[in-house]
């Protein structure tokens, strides 16, 4: 997403890989809700568990087939290959040199929320409202909403009239706006499920009640779309950053497991959801107030410094 295509085409391919990316779990969701449809346990069956198996299995076997990066004949390719010699140490520099840089100190904390809002979402708004049959669906509808938010963040960080610093706005402009509304409705959610879950309903809503389960199950959907925005206008801006594949990328990984791991905690500790909303509300707004000296800053092009590049004809020579 950030290396093999021309800077002109990162949106697309961010928006080609969630789209991809979303369709496993869409697919696995219905497959959920097709096998759960009757059940009434409120707990999925063990055939659930053993089609999920499968389709791991298969897609492990055909992991087998990527093609390997040197094999790769892009354009820009060149200008991501980096030394053949590798060091544990120099990692460690790298990484270190990497993150002290302002501009991705700025994006650190974007990265730390990219998967906060997962366990809130998925526990408290999906899992505490429904039943097993809704849930499956919701998490179909989910997962296509992320398919849906990917390819229009992809199309909006891909407009060829307009220059790579506006784009750099503009989607910074739809986190924080479309970020406001939905987790507004979000609040709204949260006070009519807490005044439920007091009154004695738990897990009951069916997705055939009509006008009662279509509210949140859209605030769902919508929950969806905006973490494929949140993730996608993550990726494009590190492209901005580097061309490299080694540059801010790993960090990416390391913060966003790191936001998730300690959400799921605060998840598991049993806090208030209405506190786990605001937790979600605030550091999602916080963070893009924090990344925006690195998006007002952004360059029109990537350059590349010379260290970290070698030419295709040097590499074959070697």
């Amino acid at each position: 997403m950030t290396t093999y295509v021309d800077e002109s085409q990162k949106g697309r391919a961010i928006a080609v890989f969630w789209i991809i990316f979303n369709l496993g779990g869409g697919v696995g969701s219905l497959a959920a809700f097709g096998l759960n449809f009757h059940s009434k346990s409120g707990t999925i069956t063990n055939s659930t568990y053993i089609a999920l198996m499968v389709v791991m299995l298969v897609g492990w076997v055909l992991g087998m087939f990527i093609c390997a990066p040197r094999r790769i004949k892009l354009a820009q390719l060149h200008a991501a290959v980096e030394h053949e010699k590798f060091s544990f140490k120099g990692s460690i520099k790298n990484a270190i040199q990497v993150m002290c840089t302002w501009r991705v100190a700025c994006m650190l904390p974007l990265f730390f929320a990219a998967n906060v809002f997962y366990s809130y979402q998925q526990n408290q708004v999906n899992g505490q409202t429904f039943n097993i049959r809704t849930r499956s669906l919701n998490g179909a509808l989910y997962w296509m909403a992320q398919m849906f938010g990917g390819l229009l963040i992809g199309v909006i960080l891909d407009l060829p009239f307009l220059s790579r610093t506006t784009r750099a706005k503009i989607g910074w402009a739809v986190l924080v706006v479309t970020g406001m509304a939905i987790w507004g409705g979000g609040y709204a959610f949260q006070k009519w499920q807490t005044h439920r879950i007091k009154s004695g309903h738990k897990q009951d809503i069916d997705y055939m009640t009509g006008s009662l389960a279509a509210g949140p199950m859209f605030l769902y959907i919508f929950y969806g779309a905006y973490d494929a925005l949140w993730q996608g206008f993550c990726y494009w801006l590190i492209g901005t950053e580097s061309n490299s594949t080694t540059r801010a990328v790993g960090a990416y990984k390391t913060f966003q497991a790191t936001g998730g791991a300690m959400a799921w905690r605060i998840n598991a500790l049993k806090v208030a959801p209405m506190s786990q909303l605001a937790m979600n509300w605030g550091l999602s707004m916080g963070a893009l107030l924090i990344v925006l000296p690195t998006v007002w800053t952004v360059s029109v092009t990537t350059l590349v410094s010379e260290p970290e590049v070698i030419e295709p004809a040097q590499k074959e020579s070697e």
